[in-house]
């Protein structure tokens, strides 16, 4: 085998590893990756506006809009006028979305971060500047993405 394909080889392993972390999220939790990482950061941040949370999180306006109705309808997160200045809107968790938070399986960045952390600086600095260059060979450097490991949509089996 050659270089070339050890690669190629561990970039789909990496996909494959998002894909079924993705999947046993959705299976167990009925939520995805990104709902997970919106509703985290609530947690976090306590009543937060979407702008915030887009902010926070590495995701476009827009797709906060649609991650956050999507909770809404499920009574997962709730809107309320800003007491401060009732335009503006803020989210929340509700009691519901607390509990499925804290049932949700581990995201799989979760796992990945407490691996990172145990590396030496230059290996750190190593793996970030060889993913930086596939992804330029890729030409995948201009690509919108968020630090959320997600693949898309798919349904369940």
């Amino acid at each position: 085998m050659s270089e070339y394909d050890d690669i190629i080889i561990s970039i789909r392993r990496i996909t494959r590893a998002i894909d079924l972390q993705s999947k046993k999220l959705l299976k167990e939790s009925g939520l995805t990756a990104p709902q997970l990482v919106v509703m985290t950061e609530m947690r976090k941040t306590g009543k937060v506006s979407p702008t915030v949370i887009a902010r926070n999180v590495a995701l476009s306006q827009a797709t906060i809009t649609s991650i956050i109705d999507r909770l809404e309808k499920s009574d997962l997160v709730r809107r309320e006028r800003s007491e401060k200045d009732r335009r503006n809107i803020m989210v929340c968790l509700t009691e519901k979305g607390k509990l499925k938070l804290e049932e949700a399986p581990e995201l799989l960045q979760a796992g990945f971060l407490r691996e990172y952390g145990k590396l030496e600086v230059w290996e750190k600095t190593m793996l970030i500047s060889s993913l930086q260059r596939i992804a330029t060979m890729m030409d995948a450097e201009d690509i919108d993405a968020s630090p959320i490991l997600d693949v898309g949509e798919f349904s369940i089996d």
